[in-house]
């Protein structure tokens, strides 16, 4: 499959990627090296691995990153309940010794989690691990050594190593600077706020009935008012949204209503202050500006 190929099939499911983007994200599968990728909430990095999973077929399996994340919510742990009935239930049958520690250690307790899970597939998974620069950094260089070698140790168990490579694509909204390390390790790509055709081209792939005018309007709209000094900038889920709503409403024209167009701001400011600075004066000077 070439890079027009990977675009074509992440357009079929909705997903328009840019050029540059395609092309890393194909070198990573090609290479079987990790993508990286830096930006913005909102301009569809993790959405970007939901597509690709279904496109290729594969089961996506998400960790999401979090400050304290540990080797029990990442990577695996040990079903501690079922243990102890197995326990009980030894013990009432009068077994005792290495023959029930042997049992109750082995994968039939492991409860595995993402990174695990990630690498006993039979089909190779799709990994996301979201919001990588939210993690601890010893968290990080542990998991740069998961992606070295693709191999986890189970102390009661041994090394279990990757059946099959999953697609790893990690994302980060540059909350801290992440290491080295795992910089050089990972391929690279910064995603933008789309530009004007890319983002008509992202609506009219999820509203194909959306009217021409309207479309326009509705992207030019969210792109004014990304300009705005605004808390929480709308992302490209908000702009869908707010066309859900307009549509949903009959609205055609957003000039023609300013009232109704304050009410469809939920859908776009996640904030009060931000509600309370795109007041309906201003919000009918952007519309008339996108028109």
């Amino acid at each position: 499959m070439t890079w027009t190929d990977l675009k074509s099939a992440l357009a079929a499911e909705g997903y328009v990627a840019s050029d540059d983007l395609a092309v890393a994200l194909h070198l990573g599968l090609s290479l079987q090296r990790p993508l990286l990728l830096e930006g913005s909430a909102g301009v569809g990095k993790t959405q970007l691995a939901h597509s690709l999973a279904i496109a290729r077929g594969a089961k996506l399996i998400r960790l999401q990153c979090y400050e304290g994340l540990d080797s029990a919510q990442a990577i695996y742990e040990w079903n501690y309940q079922k243990q102890l009935l197995s326990i009980r239930a030894a013990a009432e049958n009068g077994e005792t010794g290495n023959a029930v520690e042997k049992r109750i250690f082995s994968r039939e307790f492991l409860l595995e989690r993402p990174l695990l899970a990630a690498i006993t597939q039979d089909t190779a998974p799709v990994l996301l691990i979201d919001e990588i620069d939210r993690a601890d950094e010893a968290f990080e260089a542990y998991l740069l050594e998961v992606l070295s070698e693709f191999q986890i140790t189970v102390p009661e168990l041994g090394t279990i190593t990757a059946t099959t490579k999953p697609v790893v694509i990690l994302t980060s909204n540059g909350t801290r600077d992440l290491s080295d390390a795992l910089r050089r390790r990972c391929l690279y790509s910064y995603m933008e706020y789309p530009d004007r055709m890319t983002e008509l081209a992202i609506l009219g792939a999820r509203y194909p009935t959306v009217e021409t005018r309207l479309g326009q309007q509705i992207v030019g709209f969210v792109q004014k008012l990304r300009e705005e000094d605004l808390e929480k900038t709308p992302g490209i889920a908000e702009m869908l949204d707010f066309a859900a709503a307009l549509m949903g409403l009959g609205i055609a024209d957003l000039t023609r209503d300013p009232a109704v167009l304050q009410h469809t701001l939920s859908t776009l400011l996640k904030t009060q202050n931000d509600r309370a600075q795109i007041t309906p004066e201003v919000a009918a000077r952007i519309a008339g500006r996108a028109a």
